[in-house]
């Protein structure tokens, strides 16, 4: 029905629910048929005339009343109680005497039929016209303010297949209380008993401040179910704007894994990175392009995306360039390769940044095994050439992503990203620039994360390969370590290792199991298998050796490692020679040195 032919009907409709109103009362309070004379039609027709015109004046016929609720009552009650007056005066005015009891029943009457006519038309298309033949049965854990939100949404979306039937909470004061005509059926505890009783068959998880641990608890309860699990926005995401209270999602395993975030120092990251250009290599890797979007709320005035692949500096570039644009702030993208060292001094040279994040680096603990000179070039020698060009550009602050596999490294993968630390370490020596490196430890979601592994062999129907069953490590999520790469470049006063206090970790196997359950599968669906460890793998990782840490927080969950004896003539060996050794005696050159097995004269060494 289009707007004109809807609000036609509305004023018709109106008319003679206020006519009959007023002649009704009459009758009333008369007892007479006899009703119809010269004062009623003046009283009616002012009363019609006020009601028409205060309804336009409320937009009353405007309203959705599919959707009605106290706010639309309120403004039905102003438009007839106005009419009422002004009806009134009219008949002070022609009648010299007011009938107030007549006004009286009138308005009540009036306030029945009118208000009623609508909320009639809601009840009839929740109960008859809207509903959908079949609705998965919901329950709600939560029963605050957010769940009673998502249950206003499903009740009133036509769109869901979700309907609400019970809620959960914690706090027994709203035990077997109603809300918005759902019950309250009992706490965390009771999930797997409430889901069977009600045949549930999804469950919405919807306290947006919710703690990890207690998200992990809930999750546990939620997993002795076969009801589908579902999760609204975390109160970051909330706060941040990122998300709607209403985008319900799966839950994911960084949800599970995760640890209390970091709160920033917005202030020091804003003169550190605000007005200022801004150079990320590896721009389109998982913790580059993060860092990138990162910094586009704190507005540079200018970001540029340097990378090898093409593809994926493409990709960050269109999705960043319209938030960019729209800010007055310049994006720039640069396709280079690290161990060009003349195109690295060209780049540095001509856009001459503020600020270095160099997250650009071979990552892959097996790969980097199998190719151990791949791994000098790009995470050795592609951070010298990106610190040296930093350097004689005189950058003012030059921050390196590394990684906790550079402690006590058993991999080359480690050994390189050690030996680029020192480096990092070294430059900061010899120059004006300020050069810091920031450890953390496997970051979910990252392309070289076990989880898409585990989930492409679920969805495969398994096993899911698991390399020890006592194998853990510390996790953390993509923008945790980007913000923690920000906030070290806003605190570095110069050659600190920052280092990130995870938490606790991770089994592995554990992280296996419940990323079966959230696919909607059982243990014995889908097998675990070990294949045993892999070439440079441990057990357990590292983020500091002991003779690294301090233990004073240099911030909020963020130490600062000592540094440590510095190899750079052994390096600069390395380098110069790699390209004639074997894999196997690269390999062990590059372990030795990382852990500092060198027996030379010419050790260059600092102490903080």
């Amino acid at each position: 029905m289009t707007y004109h032919k809807r609000v036609s009907l509305l004023v018709f409709i109106d008319s003679i629910i206020v006519l009959s109103a007023i002649f009704f009362s009459r009758f009333l309070l008369e007892a007479d048929i006899h009703v119809l004379t010269v004062p009623l039609v003046i009283s009616s027709l002012t009363l019609l005339i006020s009601h028409h015109f205060f309804s336009f004046i409320y937009k009353l016929y405007n309203k959705a009343w599919e959707y009605a609720s106290v706010g639309e009552l309120i403004i039905i009650f102003k438009a007839i109680t106005f009419s009422i007056i002004v009806t009134g005066v009219m008949q002070q005015i022609i009648e010299m005497e007011v009938h107030f009891r007549l006004l009286a029943v009138t308005w009540m009457i009036h306030m029945l039929l009118i208000g009623g006519s609508r909320f009639l038309w809601r009840m009839l298309r929740d109960t008859y016209i809207s509903k959908p033949i079949t609705k998965n049965r919901t329950i709600i854990i939560g029963a605050g303010s957010a769940g009673t939100m998502v249950a206003r949404q499903l009740l009133k979306s036509a769109d869901t297949d979700l309907c609400p039937v019970a809620f959960i909470d914690d706090n027994a004061a709203k035990h077997k209380l109603d809300i918005l005509g759902i019950p309250v059926v009992g706490n965390v505890k009771s999930i797997e008993q409430k889901v069977r009783e009600l045949q549930a068959e999804n469950i919405i998880i919807a306290i947006p401040s919710l703690s990890k641990k207690g998200l992990r608890n809930i999750f546990n309860e939620c997993l002795k179910t076969s009801a589908k699990t579902q999760i609204i926005p975390m109160l970051e995401d909330l706060i941040s704007g990122k998300v709607s209270v209403n985008q319900i999602r799966e839950v994911r395993v960084e949800d599970l894994l995760g640890r209390k975030p970091v709160e920033l120092d917005l202030k020091s990251i804003s003169e550190n990175v605000t007005g200022k250009t801004v150079l990320v290599t590896g721009a389109g890797g998982s913790i580059g392009s993060e860092i990138c979007r990162q910094i586009i709320p704190f507005q540079p005035e200018k970001l540029i995306l340097l990378g090898h692949g093409e593809n994926s500096i493409y990709s960050i570039e269109m999705e960043l360039k319209g938030e960019a644009d729209e800010n007055g702030f310049q994006i720039v993208t640069e396709i280079a390769d690290l161990q060009d060292e003349k195109k690295m001094f060209e780049i540095m040279d001509f856009h001459k940044p503020n600020i270095v994040y160099h997250a650009a680096a071979h990552k892959h603990v097996p790969l980097m095994e199998r190719n151990p000179e791949e791994a000098v070039k790009n995470n050795v020698i592609g951070t010298r050439n990106a610190a040296s060009a930093a350097r004689w550009a005189n950058v003012d602050t030059f921050v390196m992503v590394s990684t906790d596999k550079a402690v006590n490294p058993t991999s080359v993968m480690g050994a390189t990203k050690k030996l680029a630390e020192m480096l990092v370490q070294h430059f900061d020596t010899i120059s004006k620039t300020k050069f810091v490196a920031v450890r953390f430890g496997n970051v979910l979601g990252s392309r070289g994360s076990v989880i898409p592994l585990f989930k492409k062999q679920i969805e495969k129907g398994g096993p899911v390969t698991i390399t020890h069953p006592d194998m853990v490590r510390y996790f953390m999520t993509i923008p945790e370590a980007s913000r923690l790469v920000l906030q070290a470049g806003a605190l570095a006063e110069g050659g600190e290792i920052f280092v990130l206090d995870m938490g606790e970790p991770v089994k592995i196997i554990d992280l296996a199991k419940n990323l079966i359950k959230m696919s909607g599968h059982t243990l014995d669906d889908i097998d675990i298998e070990v294949t045993g460890m892999r070439p440079g793998e441990k057990l357990f990782e590292e983020l500091l050796k002991e003779d690294e840490v301090h233990d004073k927080q240099v911030y909020p969950k963020i130490y600062v490692g000592k540094t440590a004896t510095l190899y750079i003539e052994e390096i600069h060996d390395i380098i110069s020679s790699f390209s004639e050794m074997k894999k196997d005696e690269l390999r062990m050159r590059l372990l030795d040195l990382a852990n500092q097995r060198v027996k030379t004269e010419k050790l260059l060494s600092i102490s903080s």
